[in-house]
């Protein structure tokens, strides 16, 4: 740009042109754009070079003009670069991940549970939590008068029954997985089942809620003894709870296992001792806890899945995984319904 004549009106020209042209600069390189308008030969330079020519009494405000000028340039040079960096983007450098969640707590049990008995040769399975009162309560030897069949224990769907399988429920156990296991193996054993699923019932208070998850166990085969459902039961607990932990069972009464008994595994905090510091143990009161039922699978159960009691037996168990998980040490959740709660603050200890 070569300016043959300079006063202080050409001068202000100039600089209007000069920003004017830069506010069009079609050069997209911020480097190549600095060095073009204020390098050591860039524009601006060029156009300060001139000031010599400008008459001594305007020389003053040509100066504050130029550095105006110089101001505004490194201001546009500068956000432009800065525009550009914005921009610009390395597809080779890692990516800011987004924050992460956990799972659910109950979900993580869940998990847990069904690594504890993968370890041992349980295959896990998933059945229907919409299911026929054959399925829930009718193939597991509970006659039609059991109270668990009663409208104040269990949902029925609002359908029409049928003749052979009954109304429909949502199961209130996990045990209608038995049944159909053995259908499923077309009666031929053996059987070494996991079923985990939600199940529901009437009674809501701090140690239920009317939809909780239930984990179920069945093993038939030939042989199979109480030793045998005492040993996995031993094997859960050590595995779950720690290396320290027992396992006990009390005769009681289920339709479907012959003989029937309650599982207690003993208390993590006084180690079944009943006694903390000389103090009966708040927490359990004796040094067990009851966490659900288990039992010889009835002869008429197995009949119903087309088994032959006569050369086949079997072991079933199973409880909570609500209950299971809030015994573990540490965790002392004295209501379960915060499972089920919207407190982000109880979630984020998990």
């Amino acid at each position: 740009m070569v300016y043959m004549e300079i006063s202080l009106t050409s001068l202000e020209q100039a600089i209007q042109t000069l920003e004017q042209q830069l506010d069009h600069e079609t050069e997209l390189d911020p480097q190549k754009l600095n060095t073009k308008y204020l390098g050591k030969r860039g524009l601006f330079n060029e156009l300060s070079k001139q000031i010599k020519d400008i008459s001594p009494k305007d020389r003053k405000q040509a100066g504050k003009l130029l550095n105006a000028l110089k101001n505004s340039l490194q201001t546009k040079l500068g956000n432009l670069q800065l525009h550009k960096a914005e921009d610009w983007v390395d597809l080779t450098f890692p990516g800011t991940l987004p924050p992460q969640g956990h799972l659910h707590p109950v979900s993580q049990a869940i998990e847990e549970i069904s690594e504890i008995f993968k370890k041992i040769g349980f295959t896990r399975a998933r059945y229907p939590e919409v299911d026929w009162d054959y399925y829930a309560f009718g193939s597991l030897n509970m006659p039609p008068d059991h109270p668990a069949r009663d409208e104040w224990e269990t949902f029925f769907v609002d359908l029409p029954a049928d003749k052979k399988m009954g109304k429909i429920v949502l199961t209130p156990h996990t045990s209608n997985g038995q049944v159909r296991e053995m259908e499923r193996l077309k009666g031929k054993p053996p059987i070494r089942m996991i079923n985990i699923a939600r199940c529901y019932r009437r009674q809501q208070d701090v140690t239920h809620t009317q939809m909780f998850h239930q984990f179920e166990g069945l093993v038939v085969d030939q042989g199979i003894n109480i030793q045998h459902l005492k040993g996995t039961l031993d094997y859960f607990a050590k595995e779950f709870y720690g290396p320290g932990t027992k396992s006990r069972i009390r005769p009681f009464h289920f339709q479907f296992t012959e003989p029937s008994f309650e599982v207690d595994f003993s208390c993590h905090l006084c180690h079944g001792t009943g006694l903390i510091g000389g103090e009966k143990c708040s927490f359990c009161k004796s040094g067990w806890h009851e966490v659900g039922g288990a039992g010889m699978v009835h002869p008429n159960v197995l009949k119903a899945g087309g088994i032959d009691p006569n050369k086949y037996t079997g072991f079933a168990f199973g409880w909570g995984v609500e209950r299971t998980y809030t015994l573990k040490e540490g965790l002392n959740i004295d209501d379960i319904r915060l499972l089920y709660s919207e407190e982000m603050r109880f979630f984020e200890q998990f």
